[in-house]
């Protein structure tokens, strides 16, 4: 056997051993950065469910050592947790991306059977029966992500088909974030499309306006956008109001909207717009003390800002997931609860989350909508006037029972009515933050503004 101490001989091998978790953190790293979404779903789903698996694995060693001693107990733990580790990556990768799970359940299954050299079949096999069932039960707290259109994305409004784009002017926003597609991609899906290029040092909005003006003085042509939710935001609300389609190409850090929509990349909008798919969806509104605007996705108060700052303030060194990450923990452990009136009802709360048409699943995690035109406002409270209100709704959280507690409340409504969120500072709508007028009410633009839509198959 190689000697780890001995430079060039084992030494990668001793590293493994001792880290069973590190192959999977470096995969997880290039499916990170590999721009696929069902990738990065895996990768944080392996991750996490490494994370678990791996300390289900020691608790679960530590019980069958007893009160042997320490160097007993590690070489005892150890094999459990190498194929506790590989089982929970590859089978959360799979639930996420059965393709890209079944591409490393060979891997997997090279690092069980080389256990079993040092460890017996059942101490093995145990292993992976909790990496499999850790995984698995992620889903109760973080349910899969179904790339599928909303049941409101059905061709029910016309819209103009322009065959390679012809009528088509599409802003492309190079400051949205995430992996901006360039211009010459999405040329090469529509060649006679009017592409225009919004770089960072300039005003998005002026660029969207002049490509709404030049639309409007050709007939049966369209808006599109290419960039994350805010980006989207900004094009439809003009789209909306002046009468136009808005194709939404997804291209920044956060794509609910278009994901929603059932267009997770630029080649199922390129072909939405050619074959002249589309339909009306809702938009959330934001009015009160001269203020007046829109919300594709979600509205928040509370803590959420507060995270978004923290956030941002990171970013730029620790990349965006990272710092989103850090940023939690600062929020969680130094945030406030602050005091509002909602519908006459003076409340306590840690935050307040509307989102524009009915979220699922029903828990703390909103993630995707099958409509987005149903009316509807889903309200979701996180109650500031329980002791350790946090704390409960993290155990609530972690043990399934969040439909049960009294910390979280979870309705639907089509107008939200919250005066003094002005003591609270800001507020967000579609990840952007905004300061807040005293008086805020929330309701529903219906079917107001028109998009295209995946062509039926």
């Amino acid at each position: 056997m190689a000697d780890p101490r001995v430079p060039g001989t084992g030494l990668v091998e001793h590293v493994i051993s001792a880290h069973p978790w590190l192959p999977w953190l470096a995969g997880a790293a290039a499916m990170g950065l590999s721009g696929n979404r069902g990738a990065r779903r895996a990768a944080l789903r392996g991750t996490g469910s490494l994370a678990l698996a791996s300390a289900a694995a020691a608790i679960a060693a530590k019980s069958t050592s007893g009160r042997r001693a320490s160097g007993q107990y590690v070489a005892r733990a150890l094999p459990c947790g190498h194929t506790a580790s590989a089982a929970a990556f590859v089978t959360a990768a799979m639930l996420e991306s059965p393709w890209l799970g079944t591409a490393l359940a060979p891997l997997a299954a090279a690092a069980t059977a080389a256990r079993t050299g040092t460890r017996s079949p059942g101490a093995v096999l145990e292993g992976v029966a909790v990496g499999v069932g850790v995984a698995v039960a992620t889903c109760r707290w973080w349910p899969l992500h179904v790339d599928r259109p909303a049941d409101s994305a059905r061709p029910n409004v016309p819209v103009p088909a322009l065959p390679a784009g012809r009528g088509l002017i599409a802003v492309v926003n190079t400051g949205a974030g995430g992996d901006t597609p360039t211009e010459a991609e999405l040329r090469t899906l529509l060649p006679q499309a009017e592409i225009r290029v919004c770089e960072s040092s300039v005003d998005l909005h002026l660029v969207l306006g002049r490509a709404v003006k030049d639309v409007l003085a050709q007939e049966g042509g369209a808006l599109g956008v290419v960039g994350g939710d805010g980006t989207v935001n900004a094009a439809a609300v003009l789209a909306s109001e002046n009468g136009l389609p808005l194709a939404v190409f997804p291209g920044g850090t956060l794509n609910h909207f278009a994901t929603d929509l059932g267009l997770p990349t630029l080649k199922s909008t390129a072909d939405a717009v050619e074959a002249g798919f589309g339909g009306a969806v809702d938009l959330g509104r934001v009015t009160g003390d001269g203020l007046g605007t829109y919300f594709l996705n979600t509205f928040s108060i509370g803590v959420y800002p507060e995270l978004v700052r923290a956030r941002e303030a990171r970013e730029t060194r620790l990349g965006k997931w990272p710092a989103l990450c850090v940023g939690l923990l600062r929020v969680l452990a130094d945030g406030t609860s602050s005091e509002v009136t909602i519908d006459g009802r003076r409340r306590r709360l840690w935050l307040l989350f509307a989102g524009n048409s009915h979220y699922e699943p029903a828990g703390f995690a909103p993630s995707y909508r099958r409509s987005l035109d149903d009316g509807l406002l889903d309200i979701r409270i996180v109650d500031g006037r329980h002791p350790f209100a946090r704390t409960r709704l993290i155990t609530a959280f972690l043990t399934g029972t969040l439909a049960r507690s009294r910390v979280y409340q979870a309705t639907t409504a089509t107008r939200l009515r919250i005066d003094g969120v002005g003591r609270t500072g800001d507020y967000t709508r579609d990840g952007e933050v905004s300061p807040a007028a005293d008086t805020l009410i929330l309701d529903k633009s219906r079917r107001a503004l028109t998009v295209y839509l995946p062509a039926p198959e």
